[in-house]
């Protein structure tokens, strides 16, 4: 039908603005696609930014994807990098991609974000381009052409329209409804909300609001929390995070048999009985046919046989490759390394054997592969098997020809002109090979009805058994070092290129080329995970580093979860390598991932020191995220910390107590950060108010609190917001009585111990702090954005006057929060406020800060309340941080709109 997301067609735009442009290359070039006219482009006269071109479209529409056109050759005036912004309104646009260009003549398109987060349709009128980087730095931004994609019916459009707006209206009225709480305005509230129906929060956030922050219920708050963790809610927040790698090294007894040294050999395991085998390689002066198997659960190596082929097996081998079948329980080999002067007629032949790991036995499927329609003698390929079709697939690698001279042997490796094995699939229940797709050097790739790759060696192929499809990544050809990230479904023959969401054409977040990589995939995760470690070029070597790479293919985007510079030492390839934390950079090693234990096993290798030194080091990374439990522990620690502070003030005695107990239960005493953080909240039993040492009236001290939110050392290190460090110590509630109005502000050593404390506390239970995803993000989260009666009591009776000076006393240069000095009937229980934004940028209403030297006793009571209530909401915007975004409150506020 008309008017559906699928009806994309070209949308027409004019050139609305622009930012400059060179000579003759006006911006209106990039409507006509013309790749051999080197002038059909616009160019910008700098590439000092902002650099941008705005494009008009007739009429509002979908945009869903962007194409620019390239000049028929590369061109240093490319765009390596450029991020494209959209809206209804040119002064308020949103970003919807980030990425780059390849410097190459081949258009690329990229989907443009076309929906708002809750999934509706985003229509826009206006994009604007703003390149970043050109692939030449120091030359000025090119576009080609550019094509607008998407869908303008105009009923469909209006119908969107006005769903986008009801949503505005929605979030509008949610912004509303935050104010009134934060500042106390009730009646405004319930009256907004009932003629509306428009909720601010999920009412679970509602009941926990009110009964941590107004109520200071802390048993029932933990009860809630309890059940929040149990029922999920803090699942997304927990898959967030990042990944924290732990190697260790896998030791068995000295008595027990374990393979020797050596690189080039194999691995694969068994998922369901955990079981890993091992098969050959080259030990540094002979190619090895011993077979092993390792028992996960028991760690145990077992040699089922030293030499293949006595049993009717391979003959010794290195570079070869290997599948399991679990259907069948049998392995799959195929393919060897033969150096030049064992490349004989007779033994060229690319052999094709299974292991039965049941009855234990050898068996050749054929004795030449090329012969029935296979790949010819191959190493360095890739084999991957779809246990569900019964099908193996095997990927490029080097194909070895009989002795040539001397003179052409140095030729090709001069010029890297090597023949490489094209993409073939093999079926197992009709013995049948199949040719998918010819490498593009070979003679038929010239052909039009003939479909070509551009195969390669020291790749990565990894099979998702789920979305049936086969990823490649990475490898070289010749001298070239590949990065591309190729998919092809099996189902529909299809081969495409990934393109990440964002496509930075900088290698420093995509795992580096030319180096060996090691590849594995958990289907049930959409991850796929890479280990890149030493180049085998020697001219690379000097690059000495382990990294492993994540790839999510649900966000199609790659991120390093681990990198290390590791020495290359005598410890790596000497007996006493358990001195070592970690594995030495490597290649001709292997990996394989446990998908049932979530580990994986790497084994061997070769260090690069020496020809003849080779690796038998056996290795366990774990990738860990913190889990339930110690989100819980998280959550509980938080509430008794604040718990704890607040008996402090009114019963030291029974802090004690709490502190022995409830505390000391839930630090983790033999780590050495949770057991600092629990001795310094011992300190605050010991902490007072400086207000008597400057001269005040000796009064009781203020608050503790006060202390905490300053850059002073104690309390604040645990549980103190990342922005509260700006705060200034004397005006939270009135600071210290009688001293001087104007405090000091931190020094710039406070500062440094508040941030690495404020980085320790969520280490405390081995959860990150939520961090704001951007800039923009953390302006709308900062607690600095609650006006003076954010967080009062409301039961708070403040004064009703002030003397002349109070009044003239003024904030200090840091935005600091103070208690407000309005009727006690018109403050109520704070709202959401939150936590991690400079405060500069928010647009605060300031409020003066006063003197206390002559506040009553009801007044220091007051104050005391409010700053409880301070630390209440900061410990509830922490929790809330944890929570979907979805069932809490906006993270903006008002504040964040007005400018004045």
């Amino acid at each position: 039908m008309a008017g559906t997301i699928s009806d994309i067609k070209k949308l027409e735009y004019d050139i609305h603005k622009y930012s400059s442009y060179s000579s003759s290359y006006l911006p209106e070039n990039i409507r006509e696609d013309n790749p051999a006219n080197q002038t059909s482009r616009w160019s910008s006269n700098t590439n000092t930014p902002p650099q941008f071109l705005i494009l008009k479209l007739e009429r509002p529409a979908i945009v869903t994807r962007i194409k620019f056109g390239k000049y028929e050759k590369t061109h240093v005036c490319n765009l390596r990098k450029l991020k494209i912004l959209g809206g209804l309104e040119e002064d308020r646009m949103m970003l919807l991609f980030e990425g780059g260009l390849r410097n190459d003549s081949v258009p690329e398109t990229f989907n443009l974000k076309h929906r708002t987060n809750s999934g509706e349709l985003l229509p826009i009128k206006y994009i604007q381009i703003v390149p970043l980087l050109s692939w030449g730095p120091s030359f000025n931004f090119c576009i080609w052409y550019v094509e607008l994609l998407g869908i303008e019916d105009s009923i469909f459009i209006l119908s969107n329209l006005r769903k986008y707006n009801m949503l505005r209206e929605i979030e509008i009225v949610r912004l509303f409804l935050k104010h009134c709480r934060q500042q106390g305005y009730v009646r405004a509230f319930n009256a907004l909300q009932e003629e509306t129906g428009v909720r601010l929060e999920d009412d679970k956030m509602t009941e926990l609001h009110e009964i941590l922050v107004n109520r200071g219920d802390f048993k029932k708050t933990e009860e809630m929390l309890i059940d929040f963790i149990a029922t999920g809610l803090m699942d997304d927040y927990l898959a967030r995070q990042e990944y924290k790698p732990q190697w260790s090294l896998q030791l068995t007894p000295e008595n027990e048999p374990r393979p020797g040294r050596r690189g080039g050999h194999q691995l694969i395991i068994d998922p369901q009985t955990s079981t890993i085998y091992l098969y050959g390689g080259w030990d540094g002066n002979e190619d090895l046919s011993d077979l092993w198997s390792y028992d996960v659960r028991t760690n145990r190596w077992t040699l089922i046989h030293e030499r293949s082929e006595q049993l009717d097996g391979p003959t010794p081998r290195a570079c070869h490759k290997m599948v399991y079948d679990t259907s069948s329980s049998q392995i799959f080999m195929l393919g060897r390394y033969l150096d030049s002067m064992s490349r004989t007629e007779e033994n060229i032949n690319s052999d094709f054997y299974l292991y039965n790991t049941v009855t234990r036995t050898w068996f050749q499927i054929c004795n030449d592969t090329s012969q029935v329609g296979g790949p010819q003698l191959v190493f360095d390929h890739q084999m991957c098997i779809d246990v569900d079709k019964q099908t193996i697939y095997v990927f490029g690698g080097r194909i070895l020809e009989p002795k040539v001279s001397l003179s052409l042997r140095n030729e090709e490796e001069t010029t890297g002109q090597y023949r490489y094995s094209g993409l073939f699939s093999y079926h197992i229940s009709t013995n049948t090979w199949t040719h998918i797709l010819v490498d593009c050097g070979h003679p038929s790739a010239s052909s039009p009805h003939v479909e070509s790759i551009r195969s390669r060696v020291t790749h990565s192929m990894l099979f998702h058994h789920k979305h049936r499809k086969l990823y490649i990544f990475g490898g070289q050809r010749g001298k070239e070092y590949m990065t591309d990230f190729l998919i092809y479904d099996v189902d529909t023959n299809e081969l495409s290129n990934m393109t990440p969401e964002k496509n930075n054409a900088d290698a420093k977040n995509v795992p580096q080329s030319g180096f060996t990589q090691r590849a594995t995939i958990d289907c049930e995760k959409d991850e796929i995970y890479v280990l890149t470690s030493l180049s085998k070029e020697k001219e690379r070597r000097d690059l000495n580093l382990n990294s492993f790479w994540l790839f999510s293919l649900a966000k199609k985007e790659w991120s390093c979860v681990y990198k290390s510079e590791h020495s290359n030492g005598e410890n790596c390839y000497q007996k006493n390598q358990s001195t070592c934390h970690e594995p030495c950079p490597r290649y001709a090693h292997q990996i394989v991932y446990d998908s049932t234990n979530q580990v994986h096993f790497l084994f061997g290798g070769n260090p690069g020191t020496n020809s003849n030194v080779r690796l038998d080091d056996f290795w366990v990374l774990r990738l860990e995220k913190p889990n339930r439990d110690n989100i819980l522990r998280y959550c509980k620690y938080l509430l008794r910390k604040q718990e704890y502070e607040e008996i402090t003030k009114s019963d030291p005695l029974a802090a004690i107590l709490y502190l022995q107990t409830k505390l000391y239960d839930i630090i983790d005493h033999s780590d050495p950060v949770q057991l600092k953080e629990f001795h310094k909240l011992a300190s605050l039993l010991f902490k007072s108010d400086s207000c008597t040492a400057a001269g005040g009236d000796g009064m009781e001290p203020t608050s503790l609190l006060s202390h905490s939110l300053s850059g002073a050392a104690g309390g604040n290190v645990v549980c103190s917001n990342a922005s509260v460090g700006s705060v200034s110590a004397g005006t939270v509630g009135g600071g210290g009585g009688g001293g001087s109005k104007h405090k000091q502000p931190p020094s710039s050593n406070d500062d440094e111990d508040d941030r690495k404390g404020e980085a320790n506390q969520a280490k405390v239970m081995r959860v990150e702090s939520p961090k704001a995803a951007t800039t923009e993000e953390a302006d709308t989260s900062s607690i600095s954005s609650m006006s003076s009666s954010d967080c009062s009591s409301s039961q708070a009776n403040s004064s009703q006057s002030q003397t002349k000076a109070e009044q003239d006393v003024t904030a200090p240069s840091s935005i600091v929060l103070v208690k407000p000095t309005s009727d006690s009937n018109d403050v109520v229980a704070p709202g959401m406020g939150s936590a991690a934004a400079a405060p500069d940028t928010l647009g605060l209403i300031a409020t003066p800060s006063t003197s206390r030297g002559t506040g009553t006793a009801r007044n220091r009571a007051a104050d005391q309340q409010f700053e409880l209530k301070i630390r209440r909401c900061l410990l509830f915007n922490k929790l809330v941080d944890l929570l979907p975004e979805s069932l809490c409150q906006p993270k903006k506020n008002i504040s964040d709109f007005v400018l004045l």
